[in-house]
């Protein structure tokens, strides 16, 4: 069964599970959706009642914020305990301490954080809500020089940012400190089969401005991007997944390969794949296969052929996200056309209100790999270039 939620359902999606009779939890939320006619839909009893009868349940949700239907409706199951187990982050180190046994982390408060020395490591730090979504409320602290400042940054937007998401998705009343993982970072869309065993769906390459950057713009993936992590990501993945013991499992995995090699999780995303349905719907777009699909009918991407005709090719998520520095009720507009023209090859795009979430939208984009300069201008790109704003100095 799949419950589907705020903020965004894509027609893909919405095709998919109706295409495929895949059942959709009626909730209040998913009659607000528009979900299409001819959908299978069942209701809040009967999955309650379902996943009563059999633990084995396929359970997949498009957004964060389904998870507070299904804490407060499945509690009795051991699907509560694992998304639990992945969603605090400082469960989720102490669950794969036997993997990186010297990697720093310490658990904080929010109302103890202004008080808090600096910890005795002269190492660059990450500070972040012990529940979050995406890049909401990460810091980076590069030495102790920075600690103070960075706090009082902290407790500011905390409270600007109080109510935009459920506390399921981002509760910033407690906060991880831990070690800023050096490497190239990768986001992985994966399931755990009914044995347990990882299926890679997607490997993308998280890719920064700068050491400094945390954001989350570009994520690509590409034939040479998969082939060379495939199989050391699935080793990797069933080794987390036999440490919380997951079966009929979807997540989005993050890991960080660090200079010597060494994996380093940074955190999974339980019962889904890349939020605002996106790394899956790019998954059909780069590679032609439905990885919704494949997850609910235990399909496993038979990449060999898939990938046998991608050499050269880069596939992208773009997030626009809002990094003008301007307010969103002074900005006029988004020119989406500029942005457009910017790319070669544009696959779809996705246009969101900026004024209800801090994104112009998503661009998915198929770049020759001789082009890649169009990536890395985006990627430093404060959007300014494309917005029409009131009282801008």
């Amino acid at each position: 069964m799949f419950f589907v939620d705020k903020p965004f359902v894509s027609d893909f999606f919405k095709e998919t599970v109706r295409d495929h009779a895949i059942p959709v939890v009626d909730t209040e939320i998913s009659r607000s959706i528009g979900l299409y006619p001819g959908t299978k839909i069942i209701t809040e009893a009967e999955a309650i009642s379902a996943v009563q009868g059999s633990g084995e349940q396929l359970i997949y949700t498009t957004s964060e914020n389904a998870l507070a239907w299904i804490i407060k409706n499945l509690a009795f199951s051991d699907l509560v305990e694992k998304i639990e187990l992945f969603k605090n982050k400082v469960t989720f180190r102490e669950l794969t301490k036997p993997l990186v046994p010297d990697f720093f982390f310490q658990e904080v408060c929010f109302e103890d954080l202004k008080n808090l020395p600096h910890p005795a490591k002269d190492i660059p730090l990450i500070i972040k809500p012990a529940t979050g979504f995406m890049s909401e409320g990460v810091y980076k602290v590069k030495n102790a020089g920075e600690w103070d400042q960075t706090k009082q940054r902290i407790l500011a937007d905390g409270e600007r940012s109080k109510g935009l998401y459920p506390p399921e998705v981002v509760n910033a009343s407690a906060l991880i400190i831990e070690e800023c993982i050096q490497g190239d970072e990768y986001a992985v869309d994966a399931y755990f089969d009914t044995a347990g065993e990882a299926v890679i769906l997607n490997i993308l390459k998280h890719t920064f401005s700068s050491t400094d950057d945390v954001g989350d713009r570009v994520y690509t993936s590409s034939k040479e991007i998969i082939e060379d992590n495939l199989q050391e990501f699935t080793e990797f993945s069933n080794k987390i997944g036999q440490l919380a013991n997951v079966r009929n499992f979807p997540a989005h995995i993050e890991l960080r390969r660090i200079p010597d090699g060494t994996l380093i999780p940074i955190e999974i995303n339980p019962v889904r794949f890349g939020g605002w349905c996106t790394t899956a719907d790019l998954t059909y777009l780069a590679y032609g296969f439905n990885p919704y699909v494949y997850f609910y009918k235990q399909i496993k991407p038979d990449w060999p052929n898939i990938l046998k005709n991608k050499s050269g090719k880069l596939y992208s998520i773009i997030i626009l996200d809002n990094s003008t520095g301007i307010d969103p009720a002074l900005i006029n507009g988004f020119d989406y056309q500029k942005l457009l023209s910017n790319f070669e090859s544009p696959l779809e795009l996705r246009k969101f209100d900026y004024s209800e979430y801090p994104v112009f939208g998503f661009l998915f984009t198929e770049t020759n790999v001789e082009n890649e300069l169009e990536l890395k201008k985006i990627l430093v790109s404060d959007l300014q270039e494309f917005i029409t704003a009131t009282d801008v100095p």
